[in-house]
């Protein structure tokens, strides 16, 4: 016979609920992907290309417009999984998920998300300017399209992950007002389309023959074509970015190097590693190729050095 008191110590009992509603808001920190928002860290590109990251002023504004993004970006993390509950419980890792382990309630995942959706823009346009709020807006709609329809279609649903980095490029330089160059575009659009298409490439391998039960549309590409993509990509990117290294023609204004022809060194080399977790199959979320890979990460900081050099111009 159960003792009193034994049934709330049960899996259904209030102390169970009430450790559940404890964990509620770590599960929705979860799902927001703090580990990817490593990547809104692209808004502060454009004001960093234009030597404007000397300012507090500047600095604060940048650190505003990460939030705000981070709070969009993380309104349609809580949406996708919320939508996508069932189908990632066949995946082998996203079943962990919080929405898909069931730690956080579908309908709480809905409601935080579609707050954050509504006072991100929100606030972007009270603290930045209405193009900032446009661009959000537009970032978010786009996205949730995306969750809903877009990811099914084939070719489309590359390019809106690929503008989706763009976006987040180009938010920094419309929030303070920083015309955006031409090969910083071309750059940074083809250089989210590589990492994109080699997470794909690396999906397709490894989810090769029970993709429909995961992510169906992987089904419909082949290997060949997303190879032929992130190689395609890769190279309009080094291309670009030489361009806007050889621009100028050599040293500039007194600088004791030619930093920006010398930064296409540690670039191509950052592609060229890249490519290397891109051909094996092995390169899963940018950020995460990033952060393990040591080399890699010695490679981007020679670049990011020469490159702050280059628009230093010292």
């Amino acid at each position: 016979m159960t003792e009193p008191g034994t049934a709330l110590l049960d899996g259904a009992g209030p102390v169970s609920a009430a450790r559940r509603l404890l964990a509620l808001p770590g599960g929705l920190v979860r799902t927001a992907r703090p580990r990817q928002w490593v990547k809104n860290l692209l808004v502060v590109a454009a004001p960093a290309a234009a030597g404007r990251l000397t300012s507090p002023h500047v600095i604060a504004q940048l650190s505003m417009v990460f939030v705000l993004f981070t709070a969009a970006a993380s309104a349609v993390y809580l949406i996708n999984d919320a939508r996508d509950a069932e189908a990632d419980r066949a995946h082998p890792d996203k079943c962990h998920r919080p929405v898909a382990a069931g730690r956080v309630p579908v309908g709480v995942a809905y409601a935080a998300g579609g707050a954050l959706a509504v006072l991100a823009p929100l606030a972007a346009a009270l603290a930045c300017n209405a193009m900032t709020a446009t661009l959000l807006t537009a970032y978010v709609v786009m996205q949730l399209a995306y969750c809903v329809k877009l990811k099914h279609v084939l070719v489309v649903d590359l390019v809106v992950v690929t503008t989706g980095f763009l976006m987040r490029a180009m938010t920094g330089g419309v929030a303070l007002g920083i015309p955006l160059s031409r090969w910083f575009l071309i750059t940074a659009g083809f250089g989210a389309l590589f990492m994109v298409s080699a997470k794909r490439y690396s999906e397709a391998l490894q989810m090769e023959g029970h993709g429909a039960a995961t992510r169906s549309l992987l089904n419909a590409y082949t290997t060949g074509y997303l190879r032929f993509v992130w190689q395609l990509a890769a190279g309009v990117a080094v291309l670009a970015y030489c361009m806007w290294a050889l621009e100028s023609g050599g040293v500039s204004n007194g600088s004791l190097l030619p930093w920006r022809q010398l930064s296409m060194v540690p670039f191509i080399g950052a592609i060229l590693r890249y490519a290397v977790f891109a051909d094996r199959g092995s390169a899963g979320a940018p950020e995460d190729v990033v952060l393990r890979d040591r080399a890699l990460a010695v490679i981007g900081l020679a670049w990011i050095t020469m490159y702050a050099l280059a628009v230093a111009d010292l």
